[in-house]
């Protein structure tokens, strides 16, 4: 979560960049946000340089010129540019610079799939991709494994997925199972949830005692859309163990109606 500069911060630097992007194709988007995510990556392992580009002892000119110089023949001058005017504006924390030229990179490439028509299938992709690795425990432990190197962690999902998924979903899923420090499966979540976002919708995550119905997922996000005043995407786990009705989180809101939820209620209730 970031403080208040920081988040002062990331917005003017989200609406410079996407301004930006409107002027350029889908591929040269990817390669933004390709580049963006590299340099976050370098910045983030590099504390002596996180702290050039964000002290703010400096003056905001010199540290746009550090983060120019650095970046001169190595990116493009969009990246370039990106880059310097993040660095020239204040933030809370190095860290927070880290984080959000990683931010800025993920958001280049979801601008580029809805340019190209292709943000709901990023977005589906991401979250059956989370649903698998979550689901298989060997694997999300060998995603996870530290004593791995990056390069064999993020080979190890290009085999699981490469080819059969949209370029974007790909190359977002590597870069965040590689260097998240979230678990491989919530990692890929929050990327399915910022693609939702890019198309103006909130995810609800549902867990139900059963499969529904077309109809019954149709009156679910109808009902989530009215009570959180926006299109509401579902995507929707299977629970025997709820017993019945159905759980759903929203962000940080969750809404228990499930059976097993309402006996433990109950349960406590009689304390």
């Amino acid at each position: 979560m970031y403080a208040a500069s920081s988040r002062e911060a990331l917005a003017g630097a989200r609406v410079e960049l996407e301004a930006a992007l409107r002027g350029v194709t889908s591929d040269e988007a990817v390669t933004v946000g390709d580049e963006l995510l590299s340099v976050a990556e370098t910045v983030s392992g590099d504390r002596s340089l996180r702290t050039a580009l964000a002290d703010s002892a400096t003056s905001p000119d010199a540290r746009a010129a550090i983060a120019r110089g650095l970046l001169d023949g190595k990116v493009g001058d969009l990246t370039r540019q990106t880059v310097a005017s993040a660095a020239a504006r204040q933030w809370s924390s190095d860290a927070d610079l880290a984080s959000a030229l990683t931010a800025l990179g993920r958001e280049a490439m979801l601008l580029a799939a809805k340019e190209a028509g292709r943000l709901d299938t990023v977005e589906d992709e991401l979250f059956r991709l989370g649903r698998t690795v979550k689901d298989n425990t060997e694997l999300e432990q060998a995603l996870s494994d530290r004593a791995r190197s990056e390069a064999d962690r993020g080979g190890l999902l290009v085999t699981l997925i490469g080819g059969k998924v949209d370029d974007v979903t790909r190359r977002l899923a590597v870069q965040a199972v590689v260097t998240s420090s979230e678990a491989p499966g919530d990692a890929i979540d929050e990327l399915s949830a910022l693609a939702a976002a890019a198309n103006g919708r909130k995810v609800a995550y549902v867990t139900s005692a059963g499969e529904l119905s077309a109809a019954q997922r149709t009156a679910l996000a109808d009902k989530l859309s009215g009570i959180f005043d926006a299109p509401v995407t579902l995507h929707v786990d299977v629970d025997p163990e709820l017993l019945g009705g159905v759980v759903v989180r929203v962000g940080d809101e969750r809404i228990d109606g499930s059976t097993a939820g309402k006996l433990a209620a109950l349960r406590r209730s009689l304390r």
